[in-house]
């Protein structure tokens, strides 16, 4: 299945957009739960043109620099439609490296642990604080009152459960470090 089509319709379903437009939404807003690169995005949006689920209009910006404006056709808005009520199972379990490096904890040492997972709960925090900022900013344009009828809801559904996910390893790197030094201690 190309999600990454479904993921496209979906954002020109809320606005017309350039590729650049929706190359800086996979990195701002959609690479919180989804990643897409710029060289997939543009064999996709030629793709979705081609199929006529998407239009594009060449627009001049500046003097001479021209660039495609795409938009949602009616066929892609059926399209979009019959996925977004598909019923999907639970997905695989999604990769992460760090977990893969943990599984393989008594491969290291317990400074090279212990630098791994703060190394970790650093990055985490980071990002954590990222996305309540972008939290911030959303329900600052909702003027803090988000409903399901609100465009924003879905980002702001996104954004909860991200926020969720990244409190939940932040307390778990925490806890795997008590767990360590605790250890250490008693030795």
């Amino acid at each position: 299945m190309r999600v990454l089509k479904y993921a496209i319709l979906g954002l020109l379903d809320q606005k017309e957009l350039s590729g650049y437009d929706i190359t800086r939404l996979f990195k701002e807003e959609v690479g919180n739960f989804w990643s897409a690169k710029h060289s997939q995005i543009y064999p996709e949006l030629k793709r979705l043109t081609e199929e006529g689920f998407i239009r594009y209009e060449t627009v001049i910006q500046g003097k001479k620099l021209e660039k495609k404006m795409y938009s949602i056709t009616e066929e892609g808005r059926a399209e979009l439609s019959k996925w977004l009520t598909t019923i999907d199972p639970i997905p695989e379990t999604t990769k992460d490296e760090f977990m893969l490096k943990a599984y393989f904890a008594s491969s290291m040492s317990i400074e090279e642990l212990k630098q791994q997972i703060d190394n970790q709960l650093s990055s985490r925090k980071v990002k954590l604080t990222f996305l309540k900022k972008r939290m911030d900013d959303l329900l600052e344009q909702v003027n803090h009152h988000i409903t399901v009828s609100s465009p924003q809801f879905g980002h702001y559904l996104v954004l909860s459960r991200a926020q969720d996910r990244e409190t939940s390893y932040i307390n778990w790197l925490e806890r795997t470090l008590n767990l360590i030094e605790k250890e250490q201690k008693e030795q």
